[in-house]
């Protein structure tokens, strides 16, 4: 069975961007074409529209957030260290830098 998709809702960013886009071109356009026919002032409402699609679209989207878990402090503590590897490790030598 085909899963559904899920189609991602625009931000406010987006809607905010396109829309202002959409209503200062249309101003824009309208103001220098200086046009009176219905062709023209549909043209215009067309492209105004496509240009604030693409506007909204190529808006960055925010990347979800990666939430780090807080565990409690019995959790996190550190697990016992076999004798057997204490042993092994108190037996290498340590090599000091020395300072200068």
């Amino acid at each position: 069975m085909p899963r559904p998709t899920v189609t991602p809702r625009p931000t406010a960013a987006q809607l905010a961007y396109g829309s202002c886009t959409v209503i200062f071109s249309t101003l824009a356009m309208l103001l220098l074409s200086q046009t009176s026919s219905g062709v023209g002032i549909a043209f215009i409402a067309v492209s105004a529209l496509a240009l604030g699609l693409l506007v909204a679209m190529t808006v960055p989207v925010p990347r979800p957030r990666v939430v780090a878990v807080h565990r409690p402090a019995a959790e996190t503590a550190e697990a016992p260290v076999p004798a057997s590897v204490a042993s092994v490790a108190s037996e290498q030598p340590v090599h000091e830098r020395a300072a200068s």
